[in-house]
C-alpha cells in the first residue's frame, strides 16, 4: 500500500488535532498538511506563497462552515479548476442539515460525512475514510492527471 497525502481544510485546531492524532494512530503511513480555511487551501493547492513547495494532496477532508471562505466555496472552486477536479473531496463537517448535503454533492463532493461527537466516534470514521482510500478506492497518479 502506498503512503496517502491528505489535505485537511478546518478552521478548528481541536477538531484537526483529532484528525492528525486518528490517521497517526491508525498506524498506516499518511502525510498530513493543515490550512485553517478555503483561501489558504487554494494557495496550498495552487503552490503559492508558504505553500509554493506543498505536495499535492491524494486527498482532502474539507469542513463547511470557516471563516474567510467556507467549504461551500472552496469545494466549488476546487471541483471547477482542471488541475483540481480530480482530487477527493470528502466533506468533513458537523452539519448533518439537508441543504448542505444536497450542496455537496451537486458540487461535486465524493463524500459527506457529519462528524461525530464522541471522540473514539470520531477517530474510527477517520480511520474508515483513510481505510477506504488507501485499500479500496483507486486514485489518480500525478502522472494521469
Amino acid at each position: 500500500m502506498r503512503s496517502l497525502q491528505i489535505l485537511v481544510v478546518d478552521d478548528d485546531d481541536a477538531d484537526a488535532l483529532m484528525i492528525s492524532e486518528a490517521l497517526e494512530n491508525a498506524g498506516t503511513e499518511t502525510n498530513v498538511e493543515r490550512v485553517a480555511d478555503g483561501r489558504e487551501a487554494l494557495d496550498y493547492l495552487r503552490r503559492e506563497g508558504v505553500y509554493a513547495e506543498a505536495v499535492r494532496p491524494d486527498l482532502i477532508l474539507l469542513d463547511l462552515n470557516m471563516p474567510r471562505m467556507d467549504g461551500r466555496e472552496t469545494l466549488a472552486a476546487i471541483k471547477s479548476d482542471e488541475q483540481f477536479k480530480a482530487i477527493p473531496v470528502v466533506i468533513l463537517t458537523t452539519s448533518g442539515a439537508a441543504p448542505d448535503i444536497a450542496s455537496s454533492y451537486q458540487h461535486r463532493a465524493n463524500a459527506y460525512v457529519t462528524k461525530p461527537f464522541g471522540l473514539d466516534d470520531f477517530e474510527a470514521t477517520v480511520r474508515q475514510i483513510n481505510r477506504f482510500y488507501r485499500e479500496v478506492a483507486t486514485l489518480p497518479s500525478d502522472r494521469e492527471l
